[in-house]
């Protein structure tokens, strides 16, 4: 045992003075490694840390750690082991890989209302502009008063389309990457705005203009609904706490007068 534990803490001293690179490693065959990462785990990255944060090494350095703790709880178990300890190395691997994906996954519903509110709003943005301009040269005009967190997917785009791709991919690219409400259903109607002469858009342009102030109305029903919600909760909390307390006070009353 005392042998495991030393090859155990040796894995772990390799690791960390950099002279095994898990990490490069994991990059290295990241094609055949990226179906397990999550569909949405590049634009929670994006929404905690920004454009600037590499998505790939994060999710490189997830399955390192997850790796690394399953592999050394193995070694400690080695000699004892069973079903119950592969399972629980096995888990504690898994846990060390999913922690920072439900933390940020938790913290992305907890904020749902404010994240999706952006879409709309940005939409609303652009179509001042398309008004003025063909769908490419207003998403370009667009990218410097978009959110920050659709920066990044917001020059995908237009580079797929200077590229000369002038399919629906580009816009579903964008969707994919910013599983927000109704970014699927948002990003068709811009295709199809894209479509036809600039001179005959203007139904489309009322289509569109139509669907984007109901999803803004969905969303500011959805933000009343959560404050709303969070009052009843407060209002519950006082009530409760108010009675709980006048009850208190009522027993501590009634002991006194027969303890008198």
């Amino acid at each position: 045992m005392p042998v495991l534990i030393a090859a155990a803490i040796l894995i772990f001293i390799l690791e960390y003075t950099k002279v095994i690179k898990t990490k490069n490693i994991i990059l290295d065959n990241m094609d055949y490694l990226s179906s397990l990462k999550e569909p949405d785990y590049d634009f929670l990255v994006l929404l905690r840390l920004g454009e600037d944060a590499d998505p790939e090494q994060l999710f490189a350095l997830r399955l390192r750690n997850g790796a690394i703790i399953t592999i050394i709880l193995f070694i400690m178990f080695l000699t004892n082991l069973n079903y119950i300890n592969l399972v629980f190395a096995l888990g504690a691997g898994y846990f060390a890989y999913k922690q920072q994906y439900w933390k940020w996954k938790g913290e992305y519903k907890r904020n749902i209302s404010t994240y999706d509110q952006m879409l709309p709003y940005y939409l609303k943005s652009l179509e001042i502009l398309i008004q003025h301009y063909t769908i490419p040269v207003a998403l370009a005009k667009s990218v410097q008063y978009a959110p920050e967190v659709f920066r990044p997917g917001l020059r995908e785009m237009i580079e797929m389309m200077n590229e000369g791709d002038s399919s629906i991919a580009p816009y579903m690219a964008f969707a994919e990457a910013y599983p927000v409400r109704e970014s699927y259903r948002m990003m068709r109607l811009l295709y199809r705005l894209s479509l036809g002469e600039q001179e005959n858009k203007e139904d489309r342009l009322i289509t569109f203009s139509k669907s984007v102030s109901q999803l803004q109305n969905k969303s500011r029903e959805m933000k009343y609904a959560q404050r709303l919600g969070r009052m009843e909760k407060r209002t519950m909390t006082m009530l409760a706490c108010t009675g709980g307390g006048t009850m208190v006070i009522l027993l501590i009353s009634m002991f006194l007068m027969f303890t008198m």
